[in-house]
């Protein structure tokens, strides 16, 4: 049950469903966070291309974000 809340809205303003919806969909999502970035970290592809990606930087081969957006 995912409910929108009022960024104003203080907690003690909060009845008790709504305080345990927020904390569930916090959870939840801090779960799915971790569960993704497991199986991102489980993967040799991905691991090699921030391997390459640190490589190249350091050695320079990068493009200024003002290059790219003609700023």
């Amino acid at each position: 049950m995912e409910i929108n809340f009022n960024p104003t809205t203080k907690i003690n303003e909060l009845t008790v469903s709504e305080l345990k919806a927020l904390i569930s969909d916090s959870i939840r999502e801090t779960l799915e966070d971790i569960i993704e970035d497991r199986e991102a970290l489980s993967s040799k592809n991905y691991i090699d291309s921030i391997r390459e990606a640190r490589e190249e930087y350091k050695s320079g081969k990068v493009t200024k974000l003002e290059d790219l957006t003609d700023v």
